[in-house]
């Protein structure tokens, strides 16, 4: 796949639902109730998000608890970057929750309070895809990606990078071989 094919490919099979799950959220009766089906990762559907299935039930739990103890401050928070700090520093210190499910409360968070991720994170299969470009570190300007990730919001690129990693490596390579390929630092040569 091309990396337009791949971006065109999430487009018309993810962004419809990684919408409407983030719709969900934006549309909660308060900010307590964001929180917790935020920290509890629930789906529109009740069940639980598959990125935090194996997480006990007393462990999202525990993590609630501490989030509506911040509730006001999230609430205060200008941006997603701010918010996403208040919720790291308030649990990502907490054994089991890591670098994906901290972010992916924030995000669902977030959603309620109108603040979207204006540059992509990294966690695991995300921080795979991004290596592709070159890219590393905790987040990155979505800027630095080829142009055919433009159509997509960070948040989405984010979620494309996870699900596309190993896809990726194989455009990259493609591209590469053709005679360009990624400057590691600020731009990248695709177009």
């Amino acid at each position: 796949m091309t990396l337009d094919e791949i971006v065109s490919d999430y487009i018309r099979n993810y962004r419809n639902d990684a919408r409407r799950e983030m719709r969900f959220f934006e549309t909660q009766r308060n900010p307590s109730e964001t929180i917790r089906k935020a920290a509890l990762c629930e789906l529109p559907n009740g069940k639980r998000h598959p990125h935090q299935r194996r997480i006990p039930r007393a462990l999202l739990e525990h993590v609630e608890a501490k989030l509506q103890g911040i509730g006001r401050a999230l609430a205060r928070t200008s941006s997603f970057a701010e918010l996403h700090l208040a919720v790291e520093n308030e649990i990502g210190g907490v054994k089991g929750i890591g670098a994906l499910t901290v972010y992916d409360i924030a995000h669902r968070i977030g959603a309620y309070f109108k603040k979207a991720p204006e540059r992509v994170y990294l966690h695991a299969g995300v921080r795979t895809g991004a290596q592709v470009f070159g890219l590393g570190g905790d987040s990155f300007d979505p800027k630095l990606l080829p142009k055919p990730f433009s159509r997509l919001t960070a948040s989405e690129i984010e979620d494309c990078l996870c699900i596309y990693k190993d896809e990726l490596r194989g455009a990259a390579r493609d591209v590469r071989n053709s005679g360009c390929g990624v400057a590691r630092r600020q731009r990248v040569c695709w177009e």
